[in-house]
């Protein structure tokens, strides 16, 4: 399911000369996890020594983004990233026997995370992405701390400001062990622009996405609906595995006569925060050839097989969408 492309030898790239992307052969492919030949970042190969930076088109440079979650959430911003740049090469790094994250102690949320955030650099990545909302509360700092400058780590926070800035009554639907603690607090009422809150707890939804779960999923997200006031406006999703079951969450909160509720999700914006880092531009018609490496626990592994029951998942692995 995966195409790998080399990375161009730093010997063989003169100072400030853009890097053209070597496809493999039509045909070859490469098993989940195997380790693609080492690239110059892209974020290095765009800078010259002197003189004007050459323009290039913006697929022009070879880019890999990393992501790390606790669990399938990153499937999201995955997708995103591949909307943008359908030539990017991903790597994800997830370590689902842990989850979830939520009830542990920071240090131990941060462990793992760093955990897997070793694994994903080892593929040398332009940027990494923490694709999940608890790890970039509890892990960001140590993460930041050991791998930049030359790894640009990027974080997950709710889109709090964004839905509050329309003014409207608003819902956060996030994990219980995120709700009402003073990380969203702070974000409230930092962010919160004077609009009208609600914190839903979302009691099991993380885990039936996990897991592919159909009923779970429906009895859980009717249960937070019951908790979302019925003229809310927005819809905050507090938490990266909530946007792969999006359309069931807009839906639940609808009442029958008036309009759906807009949903913010975080992982369009942490997809573009992520190229940018990286130094390239978003390519959105790019060729679509970009390998696809699955780290479970650190272990080169396939995607899960409850990752094909979301559209994220089917487009990742590169399985046709259903008419």
């Amino acid at each position: 399911m995966c195409r790998v492309r080399p990375r161009p030898s730093r010997s063989a790239r003169s100072p400030g000369a853009v890097c053209r992307r070597t496809r493999a052969p039509r045909g070859s492919r490469a098993v989940h996890g195997s380790v693609p030949a080492r690239r110059t970042p892209a974020r290095r190969g765009r800078r010259g020594t002197g003189g004007p930076r050459q323009a290039a088109a913006p697929y022009a440079v070879p880019v890999r983004i990393a992501l790390l979650d606790s669990g399938l959430g990153l499937l999201a911003a995955a997708a995103a990233v591949r909307r943008l740049r359908p030539d990017a090469d991903l790597v994800l790094s997830s370590d689902p026997g842990s989850m979830p994250w939520g009830p542990r102690t920071s240090a131990d949320i941060a462990e793992r995370a760093l955990a897997c955030a070793r694994a994903a650099a080892a593929y040398e990545p332009d940027a990494l992405i923490v694709a999940c909302n608890t790890a970039s509360v509890h892990a960001l700092p140590a993460l930041r701390a050991e791998l930049e400058p030359g790894l640009p780590v990027v974080g997950t926070v709710p889109a709090v400001k964004p839905a509050a800035a329309e003014g409207g009554p608003v819902a956060v639907w996030a994990t219980p062990a995120t709700t009402g603690s003073p990380y969203q607090r702070r974000l409230i009422e930092e962010f919160g622009n004077g609009a009208r809150i609600t914190e839903v707890p979302c009691h099991g939804l993380a885990d039936a996405v996990e897991t592919g779960d159909e009923p779970a999923i429906d009895a859980a997200i009717s249960a937070a609906a019951l908790l979302t006031p019925r003229d809310v406006q927005t819809v905050v999703l507090g938490c990266t595995h909530y946007e792969l079951v999006a359309t069931r969450i807009r839906a639940a909160t609808a009442p029958s006569a008036a309009p759906p509720a807009d949903l913010r999700g975080s992982a369009a914006a942490v997809a573009a925060q992520a190229l940018r880092r990286a130094g390239v531009r978003p390519a959105p018609d790019a060729e679509a050839a970009g390998g696809l490496t699955v780290l479970l626990g650190g272990a080169p592994a396939e995607l899960p097989p409850a990752a094909l029951g979301y559209a994220e998942g089917r487009l990742l692995a590169g399985v046709p969408a259903t008419p």
